[in-house]
């Protein structure tokens, strides 16, 4: 039976068959032939590396994609296997987004030239960023370059114009959504909060120069936040969070700036929740918790008064870095304690001589 290696040829003897019981074989012999077996030399294998061999990449490496499509346009794939390639791309290289943004958007220039192309690149950017959890901030921040780089403005719409469509459609049915299966509702939330993003990220050039944010999507995201509330299920409770900690402190400034007390609203329908709703254990405390981030202006932080400006009354922190002295007790207390008189405090002795 072959052991899986070629034997040399040269090498090799042929196999006597055992002896019979008639055979005599000396015994110096025999032992001889038992001390020296016999050894099988495999054949050397000649290696074909080359020192001059090109450098060597993983596979799906590239230190810049878009180099593979600069040598013409007859090497292109379709246009949905070039975007979707470099959607996967920034997806798992995030940091690349800035290096290549400008060479993607200049051959789309030059590739979307049609109607039925710019859709075709408004529904790839969409799918992408509401199935891939952690590409909705990529996807709005791809939209908004686009939005402002694509040359093609089609009587159809243009970019930003078909996106927001786009969304439209998936808005239009958000009470069916929220009310819907398991499969629905979590499709429902990723769509909740990539609107969320491009509330952020979506800008809006003035014919001033100006850059504003988008206020249809303002209202469109108040709009969902009712749809999550009126069907208090825990998944919906949780995407509501996700959206009010992602937007909260943007979007109460610009409802305080309209006069609105719409932020106002959606916390007094949050503690409704928590009092009534039965939503798990979990969920309420995390209402809670948003609740309370809200009370101190979503966790942002102003620049206290000057010194010689702070006060007791105006600055929460005028005590916060006094000294802390003892009374002849041993009991802490600092200016900040008002029944402490300064005749408890015990001075040690100061010698005047």
């Amino acid at each position: 039976m072959s052991d899986g290696f070629d034997r040399a040829p040269e090498q090799t003897k042929p196999l006597r068959a055992p002896p019979s019981s008639q055979d005599k074989i000396p015994q110096q012999n025999l032992e001889s032939a038992m001390a020296k077996p016999q050894v099988v030399v495999a054949p050397v294998l000649m290696s074909k590396l080359s020192v001059n061999a090109p450098e060597f990449y993983p596979s799906g490496y590239s230190s810049n994609y878009t180099e593979s499509y600069e040598d013409g346009c007859e090497d292109y794939p379709t246009l949905s296997e070039y975007v979707q390639d470099f959607l996967n791309h920034l997806t798992e290289q995030p940091g690349s987004f800035e290096t290549e943004i400008e060479q993607f958007a200049e051959t789309l220039n030059g590739w979307v030239t049609t109607d039925d192309a710019l859709q075709e690149l408004v529904e790839l950017i969409y799918q992408q960023a509401t199935s891939i959890p952690n590409f909705s901030y990529m996807g709005a921040r791809l939209c908004n370059y686009l939005s402002h780089h694509l040359t093609i403005s089609p009587q159809s719409g243009n970019f930003r114009q078909l996106l927001l469509q786009r969304c439209r459609t998936e808005y239009e049915v958000k009470d069916q959504a929220a009310k819907g299966d398991e499969v629905t509702r979590k499709r429902f939330h990723a769509f909740v909060l990539f609107l969320g993003e491009l509330y952020l990220n979506l800008e809006i050039k003035g014919t001033n120069g100006q850059v504003t944010r988008a206020d249809i999507l303002q209202v469109g995201l108040r709009e969902l936040l009712n749809a999550l509330f009126s069907n208090p299920m825990d998944d919906n409770l949780i995407c509501a969070v996700k959206l009010l900690k992602l937007t909260g402190s943007v979007l109460e400034d610009a409802w305080k700036e309209k006069g609105k007390m719409d932020m106002e609203e959606i916390i007094q329908r949050i503690e409704n929740v928590v009092l009534d709703a039965n939503c798990s254990r979990d969920v309420k405390q995390m209402l809670l918790k948003l609740v309370e981030l809200r009370s101190s202006n979503w966790g942002r932080v102003h620049a206290t008064s000057t010194y010689r400006e702070a006060t007791p009354e105006n600055d929460p922190n005028y005590f916060m870095n006094e000294p802390t002295f003892y009374t002849s007790d041993g009991v802490p207390f600092t200016a900040a304690d008002p029944g402490m008189l300064w005749t408890q405090l015990s001075f040690p002795a100061i010698s005047l001589s």
